[in-house]
């Protein structure tokens, strides 16, 4: 797991319309309507850290 103990609580929520937006803490971290494609898993991981642990390594997915 990524990010252990850190991230208490990850969330799907379903919608239509090709709705794909991630939420940390109520903030908006990704959008697919702004940024017109969808985020690879790496891209998460990356906006994620930097938002909740920006000293965090992830090894493989930073490179």
């Amino acid at each position: 797991m990524t990010f252990g103990e850190t991230l208490g609580e990850l969330a799907l929520v379903p919608s239509t319309g090709g709705v794909f937006t991630v939420l940390l803490d109520g903030d908006e971290i990704f959008s697919r309507e702004k940024q017109a494609r969808f985020p690879d898993s790496k891209e998460l991981k990356q906006l994620i850290r930097d938002k909740i642990e920006p000293d965090m390594s992830l090894g493989h997915s930073d490179a």
